[in-house]
């Protein structure tokens, strides 16, 4: 018997989705040794949130104001507290920005070894392996960590939404014990990019465009605001200067699973494709016949994307 215990990551008030498909891979793994589900959630205020979180699992709550904005000097000693409190042998996140930059931290806190990014659960007995990706996708490696305590961030991707529990769990406090002006690093600010997209990690649709765009992401842009869509782009297509950096799909950007991908002009190089492979739909435009993506896509259409995005565009105002 070992308890799972889940960091929940949270923005503005609201819990971000990585964290529900985070708590269903707890929640899988917590069936699987025989132990508990927990969730542990850090912030000033955060009050409403350990509520949201009852309903999927026991809850521990770190609410103090050093613990306002995120830091993962500050977070980390806290979760590795939270894990001890938990009795965890299991500790995980969300493979997102977040869970990256804090899960190294907790895992030397508590002398762990980690796997990152990882797709599902295996193993017999008591022995449980992570599936995680290597070489790009290319490679599914059988992991087993052999310390007491195993820290680990999952794709939330290939999760499911954790549902309601039964019955709604405990709620307790953790102690907080950091000294804020002992911290090495300190919150300046948090400048926020403002749009009225959905965000893409979390969007049912994303149109991305790479080299073919030739930097002019004018139609990429207008037929994901037809729609109602995410932008997305090739790590090219960010390298060249021509989109922000949190717009790049793949996998040192962000991996995605919308419902509909539309990939124009993009080539589907491995990096690229192993960040939105998992999309229910792909369709690819691009004028090279020969172009990787097309493997993968379940429609193709060999074409000019300044043409046939235009075309696509106006035939979905069409059938509305």
């Amino acid at each position: 018997m070992a308890n799972v215990l889940i960091v929940a990551e949270h923005q503005a008030g609201t819990l971000k989705k990585a964290t529900l498909h985070a708590l269903g891979a707890g929640r899988a793994l917590a069936a699987r040794v025989g132990g508990k589900l927990y969730a542990a959630v850090l912030g000033k205020g955060v009050g409403a949130l350990a509520a949201e979180l009852r309903g999927h699992a026991d809850v521990l709550v770190a609410d103090a104001p050093v613990l306002e904005h995120y830091l993962a000097e500050s977070w980390a000693p806290v979760v590795a507290q939270a894990a001890a409190a938990a009795q965890a042998e299991y500790v995980g996140a969300a493979a997102s920005a977040f869970g990256k930059d804090l899960m190294p931290r907790v895992a030397a806190r508590l002398a762990a070894a980690a796997a990152t990014d990882v797709l599902g659960f295996g193993g017999e007995g008591g022995a449980i392996t992570f599936r995680r990706p290597m070489w790009a996708g290319n490679v599914l490696a059988e992991v087993e960590l052999a310390t007491a305590v195993k820290v680990f961030t999952v794709r939330p991707t290939e999760f499911p939404l954790a549902g309601k529990a039964a019955a709604e769990g405990s709620l307790a406090a953790v102690l907080v014990q950091v000294d804020a002006a002992a911290l090495r690093s300190r919150f300046v600010e948090f400048r926020e990019v403002k749009s009225t997209r959905p965000e893409l990690t979390e969007a049912r649709v994303v149109v991305s465009g790479g080299r073919g765009t030739k930097g002019d992401f004018r139609e990429v842009e207008a037929l994901a605001d037809e729609l109602g869509a995410a932008v997305g782009a090739s790590r090219a297509a960010v390298d060249a200067g021509w989109v922000p950096n949190d717009w790049q799909v793949g996998q040192t950007g962000k991996v995605v699973a919308p419902e509909l991908y539309i990939a124009a002009g993009i080539s589907g190089a491995i990096q690229h494709l192993a960040g939105m492979k998992g999309a229910k739909v792909i369709v690819a435009v691009n004028k090279d016949p020969d172009a990787p993506i097309f493997q993968l896509a379940d429609y193709g259409l060999v074409a000019d994307l300044f043409k046939a995005l235009p075309e696509l565009r106006a035939k979905v105002k069409q059938s509305r």
